[in-house]
């Protein structure tokens, strides 16, 4: 049952394909549940992949941990039934070994495994002499070079056909998303990556399935190159992550909603006028770096006058007064709260690194 030539060419064809989209349980159950998945999502034909956990990785032990290795078969009698081809998680090079012993045509490595070097290279050895797609989540915790080292190991062992896939990360304070997207870090490796596959997992940023249109279409505005979204067939009584997963008829309208958009459109007078408002941009850029510069050269004369005086650099009730001040502005000049709090959080620790300087000159 391992994979063929002939297999591996047509998938790594597949993985060309824009939009991929990649579906199926978050955990495969019994092999009724995961045929009859299979099918139903093949019948909507939106499903170009078809995913199923078989090993779960869990905060606690006592947690649904997968089916494990017996639910390989269930896999291979999905893809028989539906035509689709599978996908699996795996963490460990036991697992490797056995998800492509039972012909598995693509990999991917969790979360939870990437943040840990050392298991990313174990997946890696495990891999080397193999031809098979590998798709790498982002680690748990906002931190890119994780995520490229992952994909590095990967690189080095062999493996020809990389994605990514960007699943959201954890964060203090975050409410609205079990895994907050922080699009500036998928963007980020986007622009130093731009040749590397790039999916988005509605599924695990929402945490629910209410918010999973709008962060699908999010991603994809952002020329992300496809969607992964978990769909089981009894979504409510999943054994693992019931509230984030959706029936097959579900994800085939979800899918069917999203408004595509194209990288870029072969018209002269598109391409003039935005060169026009780009350069306006740039200009505007200039004068913010030019303004930026001259608030720095006054908060280097502020640290002085406190280097001789003896003041402390942080001025915790001056800096409150600076904030209201902007959310207040910034609210009639049509800009979040958040975005202003960002900002000016930068601006401050920039101008605490100034002042510190003359401090201690």
């Amino acid at each position: 049952m391992e994979q063929t030539i002939e297999s591996v060419s047509t998938v790594e064809a597949l993985l060309q394909k824009r939009p991929l989209i990649i579906s199926g349980p978050c955990s495969a159950e019994t092999e009724e549940q995961v045929v009859s998945t299979a099918t139903r999502l093949a019948a909507t034909g939106k499903v170009d992949i078809l995913r199923a956990g078989i090993w779960k990785p869990r905060t606690r032990p006592g947690s649904f941990e997968g089916i494990g290795t017996k639910g390989l078969p269930w896999l291979q009698a999905a893809k028989k039934a539906s035509g689709l081809p599978v996908a699996v998680e795996v963490a460990t090079a036991k697992q490797v070994e056995d998800a492509l012993h039972f012909g598995v045509d693509v990999l991917w490595i969790g979360a939870r495994t990437t943040v840990n070097p050392f298991s990313v290279q174990d997946v890696a050895d495990a891999l080397r002499g193999v031809d098979v797609p590998v798709l790498i989540k982002n680690p748990i915790n906002p931190d890119l070079e994780l995520w490229i080292g992952a994909m590095e190991r990967v690189q080095k062992a062999g493996i020809k056909n990389v994605g990514l896939i960007h699943r959201g990360f954890s964060s203090y304070g975050n409410t609205e998303y079990r895994n907050a997207p922080m699009w500036h870090l998928a963007i980020e490796m986007k622009r130093r990556y731009p040749g590397v596959m790039m999916i988005n997992d509605p599924s695990h940023i929402c945490g629910n399935r209410t918010n999973l249109q709008d962060v699908a279409q999010t991603a994809i505005d952002l020329d992300f190159d496809g969607l992964i979204i978990e769909s089981h067939i009894d979504p409510d009584n999943a054994w693992s992550d019931a509230k984030q997963q959706i029936t097959p008829e579900r994800l085939g309208e979800l899918v069917g909603s999203i408004r595509w958009r194209n990288e870029d459109v072969a018209s002269e007078e598109y391409h003039a006028a935005l060169e026009k408002l780009r350069q306006q941009i740039n200009n505007l850029d200039d004068e913010l770096m030019q303004i930026l510069s001259q608030r720095m050269k006054v908060a280097e004369k502020i640290g002085q006058y406190k280097k001789d005086n003896n003041i402390t650099i942080l001025q915790t009730n001056r800096w409150n007064s600076i904030l209201e001040r902007a959310f207040a502005k910034g609210e009639k000049q049509g800009l979040s709260k958040e975005f202003v709090t960002k900002y000016f959080d930068a601006v401050h620790m920039e101008s605490i690194n100034h002042q510190n300087k003359i401090m201690n000159s």
